[in-house]
């Protein structure tokens, strides 16, 4: 059973984090911006911003308060930086206070096992560990299998919270193997046409390597991620128009009342068909049925090394080749340039690793005070 780490399990967590900080390439103060005082996100009045480090050290330190691990709050706090990083803030520091409010967090948890395994499949058991946690290790050995075997099925259960799926792919990427993964998650989506949510946000990632790295394209396939959702309930900000439904099936801007109701698929019919679909996989990943208050989360993990396919590094040359064919392609006016999946996420970690990372106050003192 895991429990609430003690002060030996804090020291230790906080040498590893003061280790790490040296190879960080940002330190310093915090800063309060104004208007017009830094750059891009950066000018928004009552924002923070914080260096790599600082981040890091503020996501650490509001997990072991709440009773997550040395080991366990580094996986999650390396996750929602990364996320920062490339843009995504809905997917950042603030995800920890929805992890520290969820019921799930405040009831026993075991260690993450595998359940079932063949050498090219494995069933994994979150043992009601966060999804940054169980998913983590679902990668993991989704790798080990892959480069074993030459391709893997690996799927997990009983967890919460999916996280951001590309940071998973690009792990596996980055291993020279081509990666799919889907999460299945708790119904927050409504049908087109129905009163009541009955599929998860769902997202789903393919990664690809290549010779200028990792060719990543993630999407959610709600017209708002449910980070999202709660960050602008936390902030008291309106919702877009058209995307959100309270408890009773009427539209809404709301954030809280949309979070007791749900949102609605992206791209009407089709989006609603490729989230069902994936619901379905979850149900193959182990997953319980999103029924009532059931919580069950499925993260499923196909990976292939390319080799067994196209030996001698072929696929990664053609990979490469087709990334250079698009990018060359004429442009139409006013476009500085074509991009690829995943490009403008990696050039945003490039400068916020220089620049840090601009998060509002209000979750800092949030993330202080829990």
């Amino acid at each position: 059973m895991r429990r609430a780490p003690g002060e030996g399990c804090r020291d230790r967590a906080v040498r590893q984090l003061s280790r790490r900080e040296r190879h960080l390439p940002i330190g310093g103060s915090v800063q309060v911006t104004t208007p017009g005082s830094a750059r891009l996100d950066a000018d928004a009045p009552g924002t923070v911003r914080l260096s790599v480090a600082e981040a890091s050290a503020l996501g650490m330190g509001a997990l072991l308060r709440v009773g997550y691990s040395g080991e366990d709050a580094q996986i999650i706090v390396d996750q929602l930086v990364d996320n920062a990083l490339c843009g995504y803030k809905f997917a950042g520091l603030p995800r920890i206070l929805a992890i520290a409010g969820d019921e799930k967090t405040r009831k026993q948890r075991a260690p993450v096992k595998i359940v079932h395994e063949t050498p090219v499949s494995a069933l994994i058991d979150g043992g009601n560990n966060v999804g940054y946690i169980v998913a983590y290790r679902a990668a993991e050995a989704a790798i080990r299998k892959a480069k074993a075997a030459g391709m893997a099925s690996v799927g997990a259960y009983n967890s919460y919270f999916s996280g951001r799926n590309a940071y998973f792919v690009e792990k596996i990427v980055r291993e020279g193997l081509v990666a799919f993964h889907a999460s299945s998650a708790y119904p927050r989506v409504l049908p087109p046409g129905a009163a009541r949510p009955a599929l998860g946000t769902n997202p789903i990632c393919f990664g690809f390597p290549s010779d200028r790295g990792p060719v990543i394209f993630d999407m959610g396939t709600a017209s708002l991620m449910w980070g999202e959702v709660m960050l602008h309930a936390h902030l008291g900000e309106p919702l877009p128009e058209g995307i959100g439904f309270d408890e009773q099936g009427r539209p809404s801007r709301d954030a809280s009342a949309v979070l007791k109701g749900g949102v609605a698929p992206f791209g009407g019919h089709k989006g609603y068909g490729l989230s069902f679909a994936i619901q379905a996989l979850g149900i193959l990943a182990g997953a319980a049925l999103a029924k009532g208050e059931v919580r069950d989360y499925g993260f499923l993990f196909w990976v292939v090394d390319p080799q067994v396919m196209l030996p001698g590094g072929q696929f990664q040359s053609q990979m490469s080749e087709y990334v250079r064919q698009i990018k060359a392609l004429p442009r139409q006016p006013g476009v500085e340039a074509i991009r690829i999946p995943s490009e403008r996420a990696m050039r945003e970690r490039e400068r916020r690793r220089e620049e840090g990372i601009v998060i509002e106050a209000k979750v800092v003192e949030s993330l202080k005070t829990l």
